[in-house]
Parts: C-alpha cells; sequence; structure tokens
C-alpha cells in the first residue's frame, strides 16, 4: 500500500487478511470483543457507581467480573434489581449471546471442515510393514482378496490404497465387494500417485511392498511408468530397495518400465499373460485351473528358498527328494531362474530352490520312502501332429498376440479363422503377425451374438473355438454379457450337431463365469481374476514374475497337460512318484494331474485339477485323465 492509502482502508485490509486466517483468528477476534465488553462494562460500574438495589457499589474488579458472568450465562441477569444495574446487564448479555453465538457457528464450521479434510483423504499414513496399492482398476477387489489371504499369519496386516478417486467412495466399494478382510485393516487415501508430494501421504519409506495397478482412462501405461519413477527416484526414499509389482498392458512400454524400476520392479505383462494363457487353455482344456491354482493363495504356491539338503544332488534326484512338495527349478546365485533345467544339473551351493507347496513349513526333503512301479513306465512314443482349424469370435487388444502365440504351436497346414464386428477390423488382421507359415489366416465380419451368422461359419468342424470380450469398445459387464450370449449360441450350436465343440472363452469379470458355466464351455480365462493373481503373488515373492516369464516364454519351459496313458500303464494303480520319474526320463518334471469322475468333490471349482499330490498315493488311472507336466515342447 502507498503512503497516500487512507487509515480505513488500511484497518478494513487489516481486519480482512485476519479474517481469512481461519478459525483460530475468528476465535481470537470474538476473545478481543468479549475482553472489551467487560472491561467497558467494569469500568463504567466503577466510575459511575451504580449497583444492584440494597447493594454497595462495586470496584472495577468485581464489576468485570460480573459483567464476565453475565457474558457466559444469561441466566445470571434474572436476580438483577435496579434499573440502572440491570440496564448494563443487559447490554453485557446481548453482546454476550452475540460473541457466544458467534464462537459456536466458528467451531461447527472449523469441526466440520476438517471432517471434510478427513473425508478427502489427505493426513499421513503412519504404518509399518505395510502393503501399499496405487491407482484404482477393477482388478483391485481381487488383489485385495488375495493379499487378505496371504496375511492370514501376519500381526496387524495393513492394505493402504491411494488412487484419484473419493476416499469414502473407495472404501464403500471395497466393503460392497470384498466379503471378508479377516485381521486385515484397509486404508484410502485420495491422491495422484505420479506426485512426489501426494505419495508421501501413504509412506513408501515403510511398506512392505507396493503394487502398481494399470489404471482406467487413456495411456495407463504411461502412468504406471510415473508413478514407479515417482518410487524410485523420491528426494525421500529409503535406501534399502523397494518391491514393487507393476502392471503394464502393452508389452512395447516394457523396457522403458524397466529401465525405471531397475531391480527393484517386477513387471506383469498383462496382455501377453492372459493371451498366452488363452492360447494353452484352447489346446488343453482346464489349464487355466493350473494357472489359478499356482497364482492363488488359497491352495499350493510357488516358493523360493534356500535347500541345503539338496545341495550336491542332481535335479532329477532332488525333484524325488519331495513327497509332498514339487520342485520345479532352481534360482542361481546371480538370481537367474532355471525351470525344468536338464535331469543332471546338480544343486550348486548358495542356489535357490524353486517348490511348489501348500505351505513353506511343509517342505521337507529326505525322509520318505519312494515306491516305483518301474514296470508301469512305457517308452516315449513320438506322436504326429496334424494340422488344426481354429476359429476366433470377438476381437480385442489381445487378438494379436494370441494369433502369434497360436502360430508357434500348430502344425503345417493349419488355418485361423477370425470372425468379429470390431472397427478397423480389417486392418488390424491385415497387420497380423505369424511365428511361422505353418498357418493361415481368414476372416469374416459378423455379429458373433446372431445364430444365422454363426451357422454360417460351419462351427463343428472347427477344433478349437476361442470366444474374446468386446472389452476394447465396450464396458465390462455388456461385454461379458455379449460373451455370454455367444457361448449360449455356440452351446445350441454344438447339441444340434450331435458333437462336443472345444470352446474357451476370455470373461472380464469373475463374477460372470458362474453365469457363463451353463454355457458348458470348456474353459474360462477370466482376464482381470489372473492379472490380480499374478500382482497378489508378485508382492509376497519378489521371483515370482521372473518364474512366470519363464513358464510363458517360448524359449522356456511350459505346462502341458498330456495322457496319463503316454507315460504309464493303464489298468493298475501306480503311485505319483512312478509319474514323476516317467517325466524325469522324457526332461520333464510332473507337477499334478487332471482327473474326472462323477460325484468327486470339487470345492474349489478346478474341473479335476489337482496340483502338488501327494507322490506316495497310489491312483488308478482312466485314459481320459491328463498328467501335469513342465516341459521344453
Amino acid at each position: 500500500m502507498s503512503k497516500d492509502t487512507a487509515w480505513g482502508a488500511r484497518l478494513r485490509y487489516a481486519f480482512d487478511k485476519s479474517m481469512a486466517a481461519g478459525p483460530i483468528a475468528l476465535i481470537g477476534w470474538l476473545a478481543v470483543i468479549s475482553l472489551i465488553v467487560i472491561v467497558l462494562a467494569g469500568a463504567f460500574l466503577a466510575i459511575t457507581q451504580i449497583a444492584p438495589e440494597g447493594g454497595e457499589p462495586v470496584s472495577f474488579i468485581e464489576g468485570a467480573w460480573e459483567s464476565l458472568m453475565r457474558t457466559m450465562d444469561a441466566g445470571a441477569m434474572g436476580g438483577d434489581l435496579g434499573w440502572g444495574f440491570r440496564g448494563v446487564s443487559l447490554f453485557v448479555t446481548i453482546a454476550g449471546i452475540f460473541v457466544f453465538s458467534a464462537l459456536i457457528g466458528v467451531l461447527s464450521a472449523g469441526l466440520e471442515n476438517k471432517l471434510d479434510e478427513l473425508r478427502k483423504g489427505r493426513s499421513l499414513v503412519l504404518e509399518n510393514d505395510q502393503t501399499i496399492i496405487l491407482n484404482w482398476s477393477p482388478s483391485i477387489f481381487d488383489v485385495i482378496s488375495e493379499l487378505v489371504i496371504a496375511n492370514t499369519s501376519r500381526k496387524k496386516p495393513r492394505i493402504v490404497i491411494m488412487a484419484n478417486k473419493d476416499k469414502v467412495e473407495m472404501e464403500d466399494e471395497i466393503a460392497t465387494k470384498v466379503a471378508d478382510l479377516r485381521n486385515t485393516k484397509i486404508i484410502c487415501r485420495s491422491g495422484d500417485p505420479t506426485d512426489l508430494y501426494d505419495l508421501n501421504i501413504v509412506n513408501p519409506q515403510t511398506s512392505r511392498s507396493i503394487i502398481v495397478l494399470s489404471p482406467e482412462g487413456d495411456d495407463p501405461d504411461s502412468q504406471v511408468v510415473k508413478t514407479v519413477l515417482a518410487l524410485v527416484n523420491g528426494p525421500t526414499r529409503r535406501a534399502k530397495p523397494y518391491q514393487i509389482a507393476a502392471e503394464i498392458r502393452d508389452s512395447s512400454n516394457a523396457d522403458v518400465a524397466r529401465i525405471v524400476g531397475g531391480n527393484e520392479l517386477q513387471l506383469i505383462l498383462a496382455d501377453d499373460l492372459i493371451s498366452r494363457i488363452v492360447v494353452h487353455s484352447s489346446r488343453q482344456s482346464g489349464l487355466s485351473a493350473v494357472y489359478s491354482e499356482l497364482l492363488d493363495f488359497d491352495g499350493c504356491e510357488i516358493y523360493t528358498l534356500a535347500q541345503p539338503d539338496i545341495t550336491g544332488k542332481s535335479f532329477a534326484a532332488a525333484v524325488m527328494a519331495y513327497e509332498t512338495s514339487t520342485l520345479i527349478g532352481l534360482c542361481d546365485e546371480e538370481g537367474k531362474v532355471h525351470l525344468n533345467p536338464a535331469p543332471s544339473r546338480i544343486f550348486k551351493d548358495g542356489e535357490r530352490a524353486i517348490i511348489i507347496a501348500e505351505d513353506d513349513a511343509a517342505i521337507k526333503s529326505g525322509s520318505n520312502e519312494i515306491r516305483i512301479e518301474k514296470d508301469a513306465i512305457l517308452p516315449v512314443e513320438t506322436r504326429i501332429q496334424a494340422p488344426e482349424r481354429t476359429l476366433i469370435l470377438g476381437w480385442n487388444r489381445r487378438g494379436p498376440i494370441i494369433t502369434h502365440e497360436l502360430s508357434r504351436y500348430v502344425a503345417p497346414g493349419s488355418l485361423l479363422t477370425i470372425a468379429g464386428d470390431t472397427p478397423e477390423l480389417e486392418a488390424e488382421i491385415g497387420a497380423l503377425s505369424v511365428a511361422n507359415g505353418n498357418m493361415a489366416i481368414d476372416h469374416r465380419i459378423i455379429d458373433t451374438s446372431n445364430r444365422a451368422e454363426l451357422d454360417a461359419l460351419d462351427i463343428p468342424s472347427y477344433d478349437h473355438v476361442l470366444v474374446l470380450g468386446y472389452s476394447d469398445h465396450m464396458a465390462p459387464q455388456p461385454a461379458d454379457t455379449r460373451t455370454l450370449v455367444t457361448l449360449l449360441q455356440l452351446r445350441k450350436i454344438a447339441e444340434k450337431a450331435g458333437r462336443h465343440i472345444s470352446v474357451v472363452s476370455e470373461m472380464t469379470d469373475v463374477r460372470n463365469r458362474e453365469l457363463a458355466e451353463v454355457t458348458r464351455a470348456d474353459d474360462f480365462v477370466v482376464s482381470n481374476k489372473l492379472v490380480s493373481l499374478m500382482l497378489a503373488q508378485a508382492s509376497e515373492n519378489e521371483r515370482m514374475a521372473a518364474i512366470f516369464d519363464e513358464l510363458l516364454d517360448e524359449d522356456g519351459s511350459e505346462i502341458y497337460m498330456r495322457p496319463v496313458s503316454d507315460y504309464v500303464a493303464i489298468g493298475e494303480p501306480v503311485t505319483f512318484y512312478t509319474l514323476c520319474l516317467a517325466a524325469l526320463r522324457r526332461g520333464e518334471v510332473a507337477i499334478g494331474y487332471r482327473r474326472q469322475r462323477e460325484g468327486d468333490a470339487d470345492p474349489r471349482r478346478l474341473g479335476g485339477v489337482v496340483v502338488n499330490p501327494s507322490k506316495s498315493e497310489k491312483l488308478l488311472y482312466s485314459e481320459s485323465d491328463r498328467v501335469i507336466v513342465l516341459a521344453k515342447e
């Protein structure tokens, strides 16, 4: 302000600034007003010698005290006598009513503002050993459910969530969609996970692990990369490495994410993971149940831990050393994962075993009696692969990956027909790449939920049918609804043709799987569920992403379901030790079996799949039973 500014303007400006300071300043002004009224009233009574009727004049101190009492309690003036004294009391009481009414309003507004601030979820999280989830997506409910199971044995587990979403909305959705939190407490905060200040609210320095979800909206991968960058390069970050599991949709962004995250990052390539599981499940019914069993915390899990008892043993001997656990590979001293190494590979000191087990406490070796029916083991027979006809109904961004993955497995002369009605479908099909010249590609532009157009495809002539959701162009629920309609049409077509049609469907929401089971499809790959399971596992096991990269890599070992009759003679019960030895002789690792029997209990809805069975138990297998193996090809 210039020197020429009037004093009145200066005072108004100073008053405005003080009022803008918030509730504390307002309370201060009310206190000043009260003090002025009390002092003036006390001084007036002392100077004028006004006293209650029949009473003695009061001093300044006594007059101030009497004024204070009437300021705080309007009823105190009820017993005053004498109109002079009553007039002063009335003035003081009216001033007190004004001051205390204003004070109540200020306190009420301040409390409401504080509650609004808490509702926004901007307060600092003071927890230790918490799991942090950044961003919001439909996958978050499955991630939370799995972490809750994993946290059952921990004391005071905490999950802290931050996303660009209202805190109360997040809490309400979680309460609605996650049935049982057991001993886990959920803490929600609103903020931008790419912002350094907002990230400090969830206190990543004290975190156990961090999960970065792919958010909804445009260009989600860039948001994930920026969030990881903010975590690992934050100015207040801890010296100890973070354990970060992040979801990336487009594999072309994977290299950038790995550069940013370094050794602290486990990357889950969601589209690659789902696409490969869809292809493998289409060729081997029930395979998605195997992946679900390996990934969820409710059954068997994959552990990476030191096993000094098998140091110096060959891989084959080490596999046979475990009765209630399944050894599938090793992690060398440099941290590289080797699944299904050569049977003669010797375990070295310092290497860690990769084992499937119910619980890490149940992993024991060397104390069991090995019973093998060697006469039941069959010699290896080479099967000649025939050309295959595959039909894909529907299309989304995973279609090109599925096409390329499928071309790696089929024999020369195979055909892939793609049918759908998405925009730019013809242009996308024209840009498809295949691994070799074994598979030709054809396409049709049709409504995949229309019975007449499906009949025109001659669906019973195909060996495999894959139904993909229109998830790129529709919301999850409408996309799943259209998939359900297509599956129902396929069921009617199969019934009319009087033959079984091998159908595998991709679903978005796990809740729709139960509805889809009436369609009698062979398998359902629930994309959101599998990605959620993978993220939850990676947050608990720092080698999980590398293990699944190896499992799904075209040059690594993969999971296959093959006829038991290829390995052992059918007709007499055999132990799983026998199947393990038969698989090892082929350079494979047997990890389970699939037996479907009428009346067999299947509470976890795995379609008869059993992973990591007891090796000493004898079972009678049939021609339709499958052994689940880890094999190079």
